[in-house]
């Protein structure tokens, strides 16, 4: 290995199993094991998937003994881990890892490895442990390829920043209305909803598409708009990865006299932002990527800016 290579510290993320976070919880594996049984699920999968992880891992850890310089987080220890510039950083687990590690980086980048391809398809995981050394080489030398991923920001009026590489979900924490004062392309509006997400290019392919196809289908349902695929001409076309660009689409806006629901969809960028105002006096939220425990509060009087995040991440090709 060049010295130039070991120059270059090598983090890796990794996560529990399904088995490993029911042993935490129910603190022995027997516990686990009846837990899992008692439901009348397979427990021989559970621990398939721990022997996989298991084996990947292994041959992640050597090779990174070779390499040199690397360092080993629980996928926890994200939010206040420090990353050095110089970083190369490696994902061991499934895409939601990858996402969830890439809000995180400002430039270093980050390879998506596969720990178990028979199970996961891994949209972010093109790589297997096994090629990880050769990776390293050309990553460090900059010989390899790297795709840009544009990320979603929210920054709240007292000072805090939650950044998303698929989506941002605006709106309450339980199954209550979202109150909530909206300003965007020069409209403002007093909106009462189930929330609103504002998606990336990458997020727009998934929850966002959700949302689209299923207004679409409850209007041509309901004979307001005929039938058609949310893809097809003069419908719905999700965003690349790098566009600078995020839409945003308001769930189930009700009008009322003291709401309106007229500025329901959008593509917001850095020179027209999302603007946001809460109403809610408790349990308003914005959380990223589907991790609820990943959330800045959003109560009352507290005003969110939402716009492409000027971070860009990196992905190893």
């Amino acid at each position: 290995m060049s010295t130039a290579g070991l120059q270059r510290r090598v983090v890796l993320v990794t996560r529990r199993t399904r088995l490993a976070e029911l042993v935490v919880r129910h603190n022995t594996y027997a516990q686990a094991k009846f837990y899992v049984e008692h439901l009348g699920a397979d427990f021989g999968d559970y621990l398939r998937e721990d022997e996989a992880y298991a084996a990947s891992l292994h041959t992640t850890l050597a090779t990174l003994q070779a390499w040199g310089r690397h360092q080993v987080i629980d996928r926890a220890m994200l939010p206040n881990f420090v990353f050095a510039p110089g970083d190369i950083v490696v994902a061991l687990g499934q895409d939601g890892l990858v996402a969830n590690t890439l809000k995180y980086l400002d430039g270093q980048p980050l390879v998506g490895l596969n720990p178990d391809a028979r199970r996961w398809d891994g949209l972010l995981l093109p790589f297997e442990p096994g090629v990880l050394g050769h990776l390293l080489a050309q990553v460090a030398h900059e010989r390899r390829a790297l795709r840009q991923v544009t990320m979603a920001e929210a920054r709240l009026s007292d000072g805090q920043v939650l950044r998303a590489v698929n989506d941002l979900f605006i709106g309450p924490r339980s199954h209550t209305s979202a109150l909530y004062e909206l300003e965007f392309a020069g409209q403002h509006e007093a909106q009462s909803s189930s929330g609103l997400i504002v998606s990336t290019g990458l997020g727009s392919t998934a929850w966002m598409k959700s949302v689209v196809t299923g207004s679409l289908a409850i209007a041509a349902a309901t004979g307001v708009a005929p039938a058609t695929h949310p893809e097809q001409q003069g419908g719905y076309t999700p965003l690349p990865w790098d566009a600078q660009e995020l839409l945003f689409a308001v769930r189930e806006p009700f009008p009322s006299r003291s709401s309106q629901a007229t500025v329901v969809f959008g593509k917001v960028d850095a020179q027209q932002p999302l603007r946001l105002r809460s109403r809610m006096p408790d349990g308003g939220v914005i959380f990223s990527d589907g991790i609820e425990a990943d959330f800045l509060r959003f109560s009352a009087g507290v005003e969110a800016v939402i716009a492409p995040s000027s971070a860009q991440g990196l992905l190893v090709q």
